[in-house]
């Protein structure tokens, strides 16, 4: 079996594009959280969102791609390429033995949403011949694959919340097995639309505080809801002996890879957290240790999900390690969620340094344990989770740990 090694990431998120703004960002409890800007939100009971700023496809796609592809393939190929680039992969020995998992909960809904607007006030003969390919979750992945020539497995695991972590996980346990040599994975998500923001509102997920720093706040008492996130984390892994030919540097090892069913219910997590404490135990197990220094939680700003991950996390280590929620910065990224926090726990590890819990003010007696509040630590991180639950019950977790 092969060693698994993190070797080039690329963050396109709501506190900074490119992994260095990001970081830093992160670093200093930056939020993101911030009014919507792209369309009205009078009539919304929600006016919060953490929209990705100062981003322009055109800086890291041809026009021509930007024109035919949804946001969120223009935020999964930008972070692919700064992924790629932060790798310093140009090109496949093999490209059979390259794969892209990229996936995305929901895919084009800003496509589906402007080609129904056509439909219904200039008639079927004015929907976009685009409007299928842009519209589809797998289309990030497959021109991921077509614009660096990667042949190998490529495809978009659907997992809703899950899906980022799902598809490191898929792609780390195929080149662990042999599979693979290299593959591109991740997830993006642009869902900041009038459809997206009214429905989950109307069933009571989202957040309604008109204060940004008072809305996405995991683990505090006063949470009463997510914010919406967007972009992209894509993550390059690569076999040991791939990146010794490479000589290429890396953020940390992938170690174990957990993913389990609560089999409970559409949307509410188990209140037992037995479902997400499996999935933590498995990526344990694999890796072949028995603690963590560090979590990178869920930790979604819910009543339910925070107190069934903090419950999930004693059952899973009786001596609970720090644990935050970058959320509380970046809001929920949902199906790129676990591809930017999982960079952000391999940052964590490089760096030395636990990322903050920000807009913590109250503690609450079911979550409690170390969110690491408002301000960053430093600690020596040897090994560390990112945890990724989703609607449907859906859990998964990835170990890493650090590379001297």
């Amino acid at each position: 079996m092969n060693r698994v090694f993190i070797t080039g990431m690329g963050l396109i998120t709501p506190v900074g594009v490119g992994t260095a703004a990001a970081w830093g960002a992160i670093s200093d409890g930056v939020c993101g959280v911030a009014p919507v800007t792209r369309f009205d939100t009078a009539d919304f009971k929600v006016k919060l969102a953490a929209e990705v700023k100062d981003f322009q496809a055109a800086d890291f796609i041809d026009k021509k791609l930007v024109r035919r592809n949804d946001l969120f393939t223009h935020y999964a190929l930008a972070a692919a390429r700064l992924a790629m680039e932060d790798a310093g992969i140009t090109g496949f020995p093999d490209p059979y033995r390259a794969g892209v998992i990229v996936g995305s909960g929901i895919g084009g809904l800003v496509t589906h949403e402007e080609q129904h607007t056509i439909l219904m006030e200039k008639g079927p003969g004015r929907v976009s011949p685009f409007y299928i390919p842009m519209m589809i979750a797998n289309m990030a992945a497959g021109l991921i694959s077509m614009q660096y020539g990667a042949k190998g497995i490529s495809y978009c695991p659907v997992s809703a919340c899950a899906t980022g972590v799902n598809a490191i996980g898929e792609a780390f346990h195929n080149i662990k097995y042999g599979i693979l040599d290299c593959c591109v994975a991740g997830g993006s998500e642009a869902t900041i639309t009038p459809m997206a923001l009214a429905g989950f509102a109307n069933m009571t997920a989202l957040s309604e505080s008109p204060e940004p720093e008072n809305a996405s706040i995991p683990f505090d008492k006063r949470r009463n809801g997510f914010v919406m996130g967007e972009g992209a984390g894509i993550l390059i892994l690569e076999s040991e002996a791939s990146a010794i030919r490479r000589n290429a540097a890396v953020y940390a090892e992938v170690l174990g890879y957990g993913a389990t069913s609560d089999a409970y219910n559409i949307t509410a997590p188990d209140p037992e957290g037995n479902g997400a404490a499996a999935a933590m135990k498995m990526a344990v197990d694999e890796g072949g240790i028995s603690s963590v220094d560090y979590i990178n939680t869920h930790g979604t700003s819910t009543p339910l999900g925070d107190k069934a991950e903090v419950l999930a996390i004693k059952k899973a280590f009786p001596a609970p390690p720090p644990i935050s929620s970058t959320k509380s910065m970046t809001g929920h990224l949902l199906g790129a969620a676990g591809g930017i926090e999982t960079a952000f726990t391999a940052l964590a590890i490089k760096n030395g340094l636990l990322p903050p819990t920000i807009g913590y003010k109250e503690p609450d007696p079911e979550c409690d344990i170390d969110v690491v509040p408002n301000k960053a630590r430093p600690a020596d991180i040897r090994f560390a989770l990112s945890n990724s639950f989703g609607f449907g019950g859906h859990n998964a977790s990835i170990l890493l740990g650090k590379v001297d």
